[in-house]
């Protein structure tokens, strides 16, 4: 058996390194300690860099002018984009459009997905909820209207780059309890953008609906459809997380190598390897559990639990394994870890954000919990 990536999927790596190597991370002041230090807008020329290598259409069709990649490939540049800690609502814009392209009407993906795809659309999704254990379609009421139109009241909080956006995908509940999402353009009557601001220095928002009106054409009612969403967006953050850990290890190790005590490197003291060591055991592990659910998510292969499972797996090991890498590395560094003017403190930031978005370990234990009890395995 073959667990290889395909020639495809390692042609968008290496077209995303070559977009991303451009990326200054040094340099830049932290969000938490700096003032003026959030972002007005995401980064618009590295945009632009990303529709110019045809990595915003990655998954797309051809027929949108896409390569028809699936969301291996996604996560595979999205861990590129980790590294880097690139500002681009790269996994919002993506995830948002390859489920317009799943579940959508013909006329919503023929007027929306090859500009998204060409970085002329900009999508992002309302998928925090009230808190990482509450569902967020749970956050705004949606009514039917003659004509199967959506009416939609309720408030989403935690909306990446919602300022700068042109349509936001928004999860709500309706009256029989199904979950629906509808795409709504930012500027619509009815909403209402309060500012808030991430860990990471993001731009965010509260997004207030007040009796928004969506056509049935954007609205996407497909059973399963808010989930496989909301699934997407869980593995494309855990592949995240990935890439911010492996470039944070391998700052510790360079650091460790070259800094030294009583005439000797740190890297060479026994407590200092084992914890080196272990945070590449965690590494390895969010890296195994990432691709088992994206490969699930991908192919709809059968498995012992619902591919909620393998999410949730996935999801526990990113949220602990990235928290336990920065804790590490600020301890290794000792003072340098705080110092505004060294890029760490940027990336535990980062990494706390990418911890908690979509909810925290907690959330997915509480979630695999009920996964095993509905699905109890057999021998």
């Amino acid at each position: 058996m073959d667990f290889g990536f395909t020639e495809e999927q390692l042609a968008a790596v290496e077209a995303a390194k070559s977009v991303f190597s451009g990326v200054a991370v040094d340099g830049v002041p932290s969000p938490a300690l700096t003032p003026g230090a959030v972002a007005e807008d995401f980064d618009r020329a590295l945009w632009r860099k990303l529709a110019d290598g045809d990595l915003l259409g990655l998954t797309l069709d051809e027929a949108y002018g896409g390569a028809g990649l699936d969301p291996i490939a996604l996560c595979l540049v999205l861990r590129e984009a980790g590294r880097v800690l690139a500002r681009v609502p790269l996994l919002e814009s993506c995830a948002g459009a390859l489920a317009v392209q799943r579940y959508g009407s013909a006329p919503l993906r023929e007027r929306l997905l090859a500009a998204a795809g060409r970085g002329e659309t900009v999508l992002t999704v309302a998928a925090n909820g009230r808190s990482g254990h509450d569902g967020a379609e749970l956050a705004v009421q949606a009514q039917r209207e003659d004509g199967d139109g959506l009416v939609l009241d309720g408030v989403q909080t935690g909306v990446p780059w919602a300022q700068s956006c042109d349509l936001v995908l928004v999860p709500a509940h309706t009256a029989d309890g199904a979950a629906v999402v509808a795409v709504v353009p930012l500027d619509a009557d009815g909403v209402a953008l309060a500012e808030q601001v991430s860990t990471s220095g993001e731009r965010f928002a509260e997004v207030t609906l007040d009796g928004v009106r969506v056509p049935a054409t954007d609205v996407l009612d497909a059973d399963g459809a808010w989930e496989w969403l909301r699934q997407t967006l869980t593995v494309g953050t855990c592949a995240l997380a990935l890439g911010l850990g492996e470039a944070v290890l391998g700052m510790t190790s360079a650091y460790a190598s070259k800094r030294q005590q009583f005439g000797y490197p740190i890297a060479t003291f026994q407590a200092v390897a084992v914890q080196s060591a272990d945070r590449y055991i965690d590494l390895r592990a969010m890296e195994a559990t990432l691709w088992q659910a994206a490969w699930r998510l991908s192919t709809s292969a059968p498995g012992p639990l619902p591919v909620a499972g393998d999410v949730a797996v996935a999801k526990i090991w990113a949220a602990e394994g990235v928290r336990r890498v920065v804790q590490t590395a600020q301890h290794l560094h000792g003072g340098f870890g705080a110092d505004t003017d060294y890029p760490l403190h940027r990336y535990h930031a980062w990494a706390k954000q990418w911890e908690l978005a979509l909810g925290p370990a907690a959330a997915h234990e509480e979630a695999l919990g009920d996964l095993i009890a509905a699905h109890p395995l057999t021998t």
